[in-house]
């Protein structure tokens, strides 16, 4: 591998961890906005993700550059294919936290008595933003990390956040039983929801895509 594209392909790893850097301090921010019903912090999330797709763009463009320039080998072509791949599920958790903090903003802002449900809220953002930061703490170091040891951490996660999940479902529709006047809004929190939820799952997609640029095999996302 040349010295070039070694440098170039150092570049874009820096590039993809400043981005995810961001995406889980925002994840951490927000956690402690509904903790503390802090509407500044809020803001402050929106603002931080305000343009995460160009980012994406931007480090997306910069990998098709290299494939065009350096013409890589097939182990170097598949760490380029992964990358490709995890910006978009970088930027996909990106904004299904930034959607999910706007939302959870006017959610807090409501009639609505969040007690029953905070404590396993809370669980499950810890569960959703955990996830990322392994994910964060393996990628800044991708030499030297276990992504053996990496993935299981991040599977665990997930596991926890779908069982965090359905206990949220079952004591929503609990809840719609005895406040059928609120139901509708009780129902779009549990869709703020499952943004969280649905960020976990991407960083499985993420922590599969590392597995794949290290090791070879399949991709596998979808199953």
């Amino acid at each position: 591998m040349s010295t070039r594209y070694s440098n170039k392909i150092e570049q874009i790893r820096e590039q993809m961890s400043a981005l995810l850097e961001n995406i889980t301090q925002a994840s951490q921010i927000s956690l402690t906005a509904f903790e503390k019903n802090d509407l500044k912090s809020f803001q402050e999330v929106q603002d931080r993700l305000s343009n995460i797709e160009t980012q994406g763009d931007i480090i997306d463009n910069e990998i098709i550059k290299t494939f065009a320039l350096f013409g890589p080998e097939a182990n170097e072509l598949r760490s380029l294919v992964s990358y490709l791949k995890m910006t978009n599920e970088i930027i996909q958790i990106g904004i299904g936290i930034k959607k999910y903090t706007r939302r959870m903003k006017e959610h807090t802002q409501s009639e609505l008595n969040f007690e029953p449900l905070k404590n396993t809220i809370i669980q499950l953002h810890k569960s959703t933003a955990n996830a990322l930061s392994y994910i964060l703490e393996c990628f800044k170091n991708l030499n030297g990390c276990n992504v053996e040891d990496f993935f299981r951490k991040v599977m665990v996660e997930e596991s926890k956040n779908d069982d965090l999940f359905s206990v949220l479902e079952k004591e929503i529709m609990t809840i719609i039983i005895n406040e059928k006047e609120l139901s509708i809004e009780y129902v779009k929190i549990l869709g703020t929801l499952r943004k969280l939820e649905r960020s976990c799952d991407r960083s499985v997609n993420i922590a599969n895509l590392m597995l794949y640029a290290k090791q070879g095999g399949q991709i596998q996302l979808y199953s």
